[in-house]
């Protein structure tokens, strides 16, 4: 089940609402888990009991760490955060690379392996790596043990982060978890989140992802330039707004329920560095593999050669981290060589504004790039790609009419796209919501959510006419 569908918005989030508001305080968390149990069996009704047996390992691995702690025992503590780790790992290992890694044995060394038939269950990355950030927080002493195991049951599983977060720390919505209090502020607040999340992954993602879905299913040799840089931008925009609408849908649903979780992303396009990018992207993400990863190697307090392995094998596990694919180990890799460069050899900070507006140029330029490696199931169709849009294989404009014609069919998309995608709407809504003149400021409390409704409603439209709602994190 995914929040951009009907069944979802009509159905199972009515009726969990309704449930969570009439029933006495002291039982609303305990509703919460039975209602994210039941989300997640809707899709993965098998794979249900592996979330379960993932929470009850990290909860009593949690408590025995916590023990080991108090008696100031601290080799021990360490050794079960290992054995937490490694259980941690392995669930990974076996239901998201066992099947990869033996064709990769098979492919090398010709050998004839028989593959495991297993399914990916959803969302295993993003609840694999709360539950392990769980115990090794308890271990590093910056948060304290939760001795009622329905409680950690509901971090790990809570719907509106559990199918592609954010990755939530439990020492951020501990006291949310125990002591919150729901407002009809923060409900409305939540409402209007998620209204914009459902409208940017619905009305632009997923038009933009028939367009980036055509040109990349395209001949690349045959295929103009011009209509594969299309292609490219449409989806580095399409994953953008269907990542961040969904990140939004999560915030606002959380704090529909009294939960407060940070921001996912932050206008990421605008960036004037990789190393910004990666500030502003998937910030969750990139924050656990600094506080979990980066750091404890040593982060950049140490010699060069050092911190570049350090940033290597971050960028190795982020790759990997991602998918079960080689296109993703070199999208990983590509990163790396990009941070490298830029923090030894380009120096940003050091450059004039000219240099800055053409690094400005160059991020944006290669983080497209990556998307296209991203998105291809091949190294070797990556790389075509890459090759026909710089025109490589002469291909000049074979599809100077199919050109025209998709930028006449998705302009519009295209357009908002581009738009929402800096903060320029935020702006004018701040300077709106600050304005000295009240009138300005009421129209303006009445216009914004009735815009938020009527977008609404126009995706919802989409969804009961049976438009195209892929969502690309879906398995992550």
């Amino acid at each position: 089940m995914v929040f951009s569908s009907l069944i979802f918005t009509f159905y199972f989030l009515p009726v969990v609402v309704i449930l969570y508001y009439i029933v006495k305080e002291k039982y609303r968390n305990y509703l919460l888990v039975i209602a994210s149990l039941i989300f997640y069996a809707y899709g993965e009704p098998e794979y249900v009991f592996l979330m379960i047996f993932s929470v009850i390992v990290n909860y009593f691995l949690g408590l025995w760490i916590d023990k080991m702690q108090r008696k100031e025992r601290g080799k021990a503590a360490r050794n079960i955060l290992i054995l937490d780790i490694a259980f941690n790992l392995l669930l990974l290992f076996i239901f998201k690379y066992l099947r990869f890694s033996l064709t990769m044995i098979n492919t090398a060394a010709g050998s004839e392996i028989p593959l495991p038939d297993i399914a990916l269950p959803i969302g295993i990355s993003f609840f694999t790596f709360q539950a392990m950030s769980y115990c090794i927080d308890v271990y590093r002493k910056k948060t304290g043990v939760q001795k009622n195991i329905l409680y950690v049951a509901l971090y790990i599983s809570f719907f509106p982060q559990l199918i592609a977060g954010p990755i939530v720390r439990y020492n951020t919505i501990e006291k949310q978890i125990t002591d919150r209090k729901e407002t009809l502020e923060d409900f409305s607040a939540g409402v209007c989140r998620f209204f914009l999340g459902f409208s940017k992954k619905v009305i632009i993602a997923n038009n933009l992802s028939v367009l980036a879905a055509d040109i990349f299913s395209r001949n690349t040799a045959v295929t103009s330039p011009a209509l594969l840089w299309i292609g490219s931008i449409a989806y580095s925009l399409q994953i953008f707004f269907d990542f961040s609408g969904y990140s939004d849908m999560a915030i606002g649903l959380g704090r529909m329920f009294g939960f407060k979780f940070d921001e996912n992303f932050n206008y990421p396009y605008i960036s004037s560095s990789i190393t910004e990018f990666w500030r502003r992207w998937h910030i969750s993400l990139s924050s656990w593999f600094r506080d979990y990863v980066y750091i404890p190697l040593g982060g950049s307090r140490v010699s060069v050669p050092r911190n570049i392995l350090n940033l290597f094998i971050v960028w190795l596990l982020t790759g990997i981290w991602h998918g079960a694919n080689t296109t993703f180990l070199v999208w990983g890799m590509f990163y790396f060589v990009m941070l490298s460069f830029e923090k030894w050899i380009i120096k940003p900070r050091n450059r004039s504004k000219l240099f800055l507006v053409f690094w400005r140029i160059v991020t944006l330029v290669s983080v497209n790039l990556a998307w296209v490696m991203f998105n291809s199931n091949t190294v070797g169709k990556g790389f075509e790609y890459i090759k026909g849009m710089f025109g490589l294989y002469g291909n000049k404009g074979q599809s100077g009419a199919m050109l025209v014609h998709e930028i006449r069919e998705y302009a519009v998309f295209l357009g908002a796209a581009v738009i929402f995608s800096t903060p320029l709407v935020k702006v004018i809504k701040t300077r709106l919501e600050e304005s000295r003149i009240k009138g300005v400021r009421t129209a303006f409390g009445i216009i914004s959510p009735t815009v938020l409704v009527f977008l609404f409603l126009w995706s919802v439209s989409f969804l009961i006419l049976g438009y195209h709602n892929p969502f690309i994190y879906f398995n992550f």
